[in-house]
């Protein structure tokens, strides 16, 4: 019988997610809210307002799921945990990720994706062990491929960090993924 890759795919996504999460989160609980995404438990038990935003990252990252991809939702911060910093929401395919949505100009794209890279580069650093954080963009505006390629290059410009930016592009229904070192790379064509 030759095994089924897809569910093969989504098994060991969901152990390196596990594996990761609990790193990260050692004394959290990981309850399966619907196929392939996890919640903190303490994340289930937050006010309505809270419980409404995870309703919204879930809806973003749909299109992920549908790929064979695991997605673990980190338990929410206090101010008191991470000393006014945020922290990235998730951890898809045992890689810490944060998600932001875009419908703006270049520039709200640029400024998503710092916040979103500087989320990842926060949890990453207070946990020496992890080597990589990456963002997730689901992009409402209409920026063509290169526009987007370009303007996150220049974002990366004399950061170190490894990483992916991930882009679903809302307007084509395209999903692309490309790594800070190739995005990088780009400046150094100019």
């Amino acid at each position: 019988m030759v095994p089924d890759n897809r569910q093969q795919t989504t098994q060991e996504n969901t152990e390196k997610s596990f594996t990761l999460a609990s790193k990260l989160f050692p004394d959290e609980e990981w309850v399966l809210k619907e196929p392939n995404i996890y919640v903190a438990k303490n994340r289930l038990r937050v006010p309505a307002k809270e419980r409404a935003k995870l309703a919204w990252e879930i809806e973003q990252i749909r299109i992920l799921i549908s790929r064979d991809s695991v997605v673990f939702f980190l338990p929410e911060q206090t101010a008191a945990d991470t000393l006014g910093m945020l922290y990235a929401d998730t951890v898809i395919n045992g890689e810490i990720v944060e998600i932001k949505a875009v419908s703006g100009t270049r520039t709200t794209l640029g400024t998503e994706f710092r916040k979103g890279y500087k989320q990842g580069a926060y949890l990453m650093q207070q946990n020496p062990e992890v080597h990589r954080h990456s963002v997730f963009i689901h992009l409402y505006s209409d920026l063509s491929i290169m526009s987007v390629k370009a303007k996150i290059a220049g974002e990366l410009k004399n950061r170190t960090d490894s990483g992916s930016l991930i882009c679903y592009f809302d307007c084509t229904g395209k999903l692309y993924t490309w790594t800070y070192e190739e995005l990088q790379a780009i400046i150094g064509r100019g």
